[in-house]
């Protein structure tokens, strides 16, 4: 009776174990998600950030032109 028991209990820990890992699983994948998806947006901030340069300059040229 007691290895009866004791058979159970390494089968509930190893139940908990498994959905530990599968939770870490999951979290993993948002995780490369959430890279991805940020990765992306961050190459727009950037791509604006070179626009916004490039037009002041062409505004401090205009400016230094008309003076």
């Amino acid at each position: 009776m007691v290895l009866g028991e004791v058979i159970t209990e390494v089968g509930q820990i190893g139940l908990w174990l498994q959905a530990l890992g599968i939770v870490v699983v999951l979290a993993i994948v948002f995780q490369i998600i959430s890279f991805f998806y940020n990765r992306k947006r961050m190459k727009e901030v950037h791509q604006i950030k070179q626009d916004m340069v490039r037009i002041e300059g062409k505004i401090d040229k205009i400016i230094k032109n008309t003076k």
